[in-house]
């Protein structure tokens, strides 16, 4: 998938804006008037420990898990349609209530019930997610998803991840065709 951003490879969060402890998180995306057919498009955040896994189930936080971790991370809701102007779904993240042991961030994004609606990311248009330092509301990077992946139906945009200097964000784009399902068993997350 490519993917455009404003930071070259990602870039240290908590040295372009120092003192940074919240970031929103916002995914965009217009259906695709060829087709007609309405895309649910879901962001997901998963807090992984440093072997890639999460502890537990309770480390996912998606529209129907929306508050994880005493409020560290926040889904704002599920959005069903496109409809409106700007981010169509938003997470909320306190990096300062981070626990130690939690060295990653992972959002995704996955179209619901991708499979059984015969539906994947070369459907979708205008397809973004940005990264935004949430006390400021500036924008830190943002990434353009083209129709490049004809099959996949989940995708792991970027991480979020610590480091000695703070955190740091960086773009992934890996695909899966299997939907949500593939995905969380890729994090260990029991079904």
């Amino acid at each position: 998938m490519a993917i455009s951003h404003t930071n070259e490879g990602g870039g240290n969060l908590t040295k372009e804006a120092p003192g940074l402890n919240r970031i929103l998180v916002g995914l965009g995306w217009n259906r695709r008037s060829t087709t007609g057919t309405d895309f649910d498009l879901d962001v997901a955040a998963f807090l992984l420990k440093s072997d890639g896994k999460v502890r537990s189930n309770e480390d996912v936080c998606f529209f129907n898990n929306a508050i994880v971790l005493n409020g560290a991370v926040q889904h704002e809701g599920d959005n069903l349609t496109d409809d409106g102007s700007g981010d169509d779904e938003i997470l909320n993240v306190d990096l300062s209530l981070i626990p130690s042991e939690i060295e990653k961030i992972s959002f995704t994004v996955t179209i619901y019930e991708a499979v059984n609606r015969n539906q994947n990311f070369g459907q979708v248009n205008d397809a973004y997610i940005r990264v935004v330092n949430g006390e400021t509301i500036k924008e830190v990077a943002r990434f353009d998803l083209t129709e490049d992946y004809s099959t996949e139906t989940s995708i792991i945009i970027g991480n979020v991840y610590r480091t000695v200097s703070g955190w740091e964000f960086k773009p992934v784009g890996d695909g899966f065709n299997g939907g949500f399902t593939e995905l969380i068993q890729s994090f260990g997350v029991n079904l």
